[in-house]
Parts: structure tokens; sequence; C-alpha cells
């Protein structure tokens, strides 16, 4: 049996740490199975480089960035193999760039395009248990790459699919997939199991236990992904394929995104090319949109609003500024004391009313509504950010989410 596991941050922030873990690789190589362990910087290692770089300059480059923080992984791999070795099992650690984990040439989001598994066959057939650095590649020009945001989970589930692994376990610092923010609901239960399309809607909805690009990958070649914790045995949450998994429940999570802020443009031209005018200058200042919402035409102009997140504000601000005489809209304002929202379920597809049943919960609440968006899986509202708990709290009791024996929530940022 071919293994992949992945430890974060905090699950290798100390020596004692990553003695543990160490342990409890070594414990599943004793049972037969070959092991490929992709680890994470250590604690807040990453963090401390960046802020390192900021004292040095106000704009590093993005390549010499990448050289900087992917040293953290480098620290980890070599102390976990030696942990390993200390308890009497061969180990090897590997790179991104030894494991040949080639990416594009976008420096600190970089995607994977292809992998070279020879190095990592030779060594599992040598009977070594593989640590590969997470959050890392090597582009074109033989330059360290890093994958972003939950860079290291990508590498895993991608090493999973192109050595054929018979699983992928993703060890972190909670027990799995919550129905919601336990820390919000303290009634939010852990899910056995969910779909790889309601673990990727609540991933880009602001669930931080998977990230997106990982869950794609896992759909994409149907590797189901074990979501559970490194401080205990407990078992945790299945993210695999909807044909494999009774379906129980309509809505499955509660989840919410404060790093949200709204932008609403008014009386705008209504006229062929006027939207994409708006949102190709967007675009092209590589600011990513998340909702939009089109009011109905009066008088030939009508309101656009659209949401970004609270990073990029400021730069999304200038850019409709720079386009109003262009595109000939009257005035836009903006507002950042938002949340977003969401419910997602698999089962909402075939049970209708789930829409309704959220806006009545919401009513009892006296919570108004700024902006909605709906999918064949989620509802998204834009509510003030003020009232985030209140509405978690609200939606998770009404689709009796806290009654449900053995479902979970997920953890927000």
């Amino acid at each position: 049996m071919l293994v992949v596991q992945k430890y974060g941050g905090s699950s290798v922030a100390n020596s004692e740490r990553i003695r543990r873990v160490a342990r409890r690789v070594v414990d599943r190589y004793r049972e037969g199975c070959k092991m490929i362990v992709v680890v994470s910087a250590m604690g807040d290692t990453t963090d401390n480089l960046i802020d390192m770089a900021r004292d040095i300059s106000n704009s590093p480059s993005k390549r010499e960035m990448d050289m900087l923080i992917s040293t953290g992984e480098q620290m980890s791999i070599a102390l976990l193999a030696m942990a390993v070795r200390s308890l009497g099992e061969n180990a090897v650690s590997l790179t991104g760039p030894q494991v040949s984990i080639n990416t594009d040439d976008n420096h600190c989001n970089a995607k994977i395009r292809h992998m070279n598994t020879g190095r990592l066959e030779s060594e599992l057939n040598r009977g070594n248990i593989v640590v590969v650095a997470g959050f890392q590649g090597i582009n074109q020009l033989n330059d360290v790459t890093t994958l972003g945001r939950g860079g290291s989970d990508t590498t895993a589930v991608a090493l999973a699919a192109a050595v054929k692994a018979d699983t992928c376990e993703i060890y972190t610092d909670v027990d799995g997939v919550y129905t919601t923010d336990p820390r919000v609901e303290v009634k939010a239960r852990k899910l056995d199991c969910i779909t790889y399309d309601e673990m990727l809607e609540l991933a880009n909805l602001g669930a931080s236990v998977l990230h997106p690009r990982a869950v794609e990958y896992a759909k994409l070649h149907n590797i189901p992904v074990h979501v559970r914790s490194s401080f205990n045995y407990n078992k945790g949450t299945i993210v695999k394929e909807v044909n494999d998994m009774e379906m129980d429940l309509v809505v499955t999570g509660v989840t919410y995104d404060l790093n949200t802020a709204k932008i609403g443009i008014f009386d705008v031209p209504d006229k062929p090319g006027t939207a994409y005018r708006i949102f190709d200058a967007l675009a092209e200042a590589k600011i990513n949109v998340d909702m939009i919402i089109q009011s109905a035409m009066r008088n030939q102009v009508n309101n656009i609003a659209f949401t970004v997140t609270h990073d990029d504000l400021s730069k999304a601000l200038n850019v409709v500024e720079s386009i109003q005489n262009e595109v000939g809209f009257k005035g836009y304002t903006h507002d950042e004391s938002v949340a977003k929202i969401s419910i997602v379920g698999a089962g909402m597809a075939s049970n209708p009313g789930v829409a309704s049943t959220m806006f009545e919960a919401m009513m009892r609440e006296s919570i108004n509504l700024e902006m909605i968006t709906t999918s064949d899986i989620k509802v998204s509202c834009i509510i003030k950010e003020d009232l985030t708990q209140i509405a978690v709290k609200s939606l998770h009791k009404f689709f009796n989410l806290e009654f449900k024996d053995n479902h979970a929530g997920v953890i927000n940022e």
C-alpha cells in the first residue's frame, strides 16, 4: 500500500511535534506501507521570513521571495528525516525541485504543470520513507517557485495522483471538516464524509481546512482525501466522489468569509460591452472579483455591485475611478464592513426551498441580505459583518445540523 501524508506547520512547529510526527509515520511504515510524507514549514516560519523580507525591501521581487520562503520547508524535511532515522528507519528528504515538481513561471503562486516520479519511485524501492518539501517546485529556468497559500496541500494531492497512491491523508490541527466553525457554534459536528464539490465550495467560501486547488486535483484524479488531526488518532473526514456516498443532508455546512468588501457602481449605461469594460479593467489589474449583481434596467441605466477581498479594495477603487468617464456611470461607493455567509450541500440540487429556508432564518434575526448568489449546491449572501456570528448560529440551527450525529462543519480563517 502506498500512502501520501501531509503535515501542516502546526504539526511540525517544534522538535517535540516533529518527533511525534516521525513516530506516526514510522508506525504506518511498519504496518507494511510505502510512505511519502509532505511537510510544511515549521509554525510561523513562513510569516517570519516574509516579515524579514519586508524589513529589507518595500517591494521585494517575487523570484527572491520564492528563494527565501522556500527555505522554511527545507528545514522541516531535514529535521523530520533525522527524526525518522533516529527511530531506526531509513528516510531521505527531498525538495520540490529534487522531486521534479515542474511549475509555470508565476512566482509566489505557481501552478504545477507536470512531475517526473522517477526519483520518488527509486527512493521508495530502496525502502526509504521519502520526506518531501511542500509548497514548492521549479520552473523551466530552474528557478525555485512556490505554490501560494495552501500549497503543501496541493503538493500532497498532486504527488498522490502522480504515483497513484492508495490514499492521501492531510494532517492538521483540527479533527476534520465541521458543519460550521466550532469557534462560533459549539454544537458544530464533524462530518464523516463530504463530496469533492461540497469541499471545493466550502474552501472557496472561506473554510481553511483544505485549499481549493488541492480539492480540484483530488476531484480530477479521483483521489480520496482523509482530513484528520495530527494530535490524536481519531478518524477524520473523507473527501470523495458523490457517487460513493449516500446524501443524507440537504445542507452539509455553513461557512463565512470576513475578508470581503463590496463596491457599488451607480447609473451604469445599459448597453452592450459596458460590463465587459468594467470587469476587463479589473482583470487587467489582477483583481479577483467574487459576487456580481446587476439590477434591472430603469431609464436606460442600471446598478452593478460586486465583491473583492480587503487587500484588493484600494486597487479596485482606483480602477473603478479610472474608467468612470470611459464607461459613463454616475458614481460609486464601497463598504468594508460586510461578510459573506454561505450554505453548501450537494443535496440542495434536488430539494426545492433551501434558499427560502435560509432567507427565513435571516429574517427571523432581522438580518438584511445585501447581495445574493446561488449555484446548484450553494447559496451565498452578503450581510453586515457584525451580524456574522448570529447568522452562522441561526442557519446551523435552522438546518438541524447540530442534531445530526457524526456530521461536522468547517474551520474558517
